[in-house]
């Protein structure tokens, strides 16, 4: 599966929710469903352009910007918001990579008082579930994304920085900063 058919089926599963930023597992709930229907193949190959995308999102200057919206973001934190940013569709996840300070538009109205975060934890499996339940087993999953010799950063992308430094935040992400206060 290509890059734009990944999309497509992001876009649709997306179409299925009412509110995305605050119903990520919505998404992941409808694309599991969508994966389903594919073969074992096309499953994989989702699978391993999911791999390629967080890969490619594994930078310091994304995870100041998840530290900064969640109050925090531990290594898993982390991979839970690039859940929660896949489940923005492809404009706001190319958005947020080209700069991630972009995401105070998508941020600004759910930053609030008793919000739990912007965290989409089961985006990240909805293909090994899907291939598991096609197969009985994700072992043809990871061998597909093996194959494709996909290569995951073991240390973040970028100018490591201080995320508890506050005018470096503000001086980094001045529309998020602004939120904040």
């Amino acid at each position: 599966m290509d890059r734009d058919g990944f999309w497509e089926l992001v876009e649709s599963a997306r179409d299925e929710v009412d509110d995305t930023v605050v119903d990520p597992d919505g998404v992941a709930d409808s694309l599991t469903k969508a994966l389903g229907e594919l073969a074992p193949e096309e499953i994989a190959g989702f699978g391993v352009e999911l791999e390629r995308l967080l890969a490619a999102s594994y930078r310091q200057d994304l995870w100041g910007a998840a530290y900064l919206v969640n109050n925090g973001a531990s290594d898993d934190g982390f991979d839970n918001f690039r859940g929660w940013l896949l489940a923005q569709g492809r404009e706001v996840w190319e958005a947020a990579l080209a700069d991630p300070d972009s995401l105070a538009d998508v941020v600004d109205e759910d930053l609030g008082d008793g919000f739990e975060g912007f965290e989409g934890e089961g985006l990240l499996s909805v293909a090994r579930h899907a291939y598991e339940s096609a197969t009985g087993s994700e072992q043809g999953y990871w061998d597909a994304v093996e194959a494709a010799g996909i290569d995951i950063p073991d240390i973040p992308a970028g100018e490591n920085f201080d995320f508890d430094d506050t005018a470096e935040m503000e001086s980094r992400y001045p529309l998020l900063a602004g939120l904040k206060d």
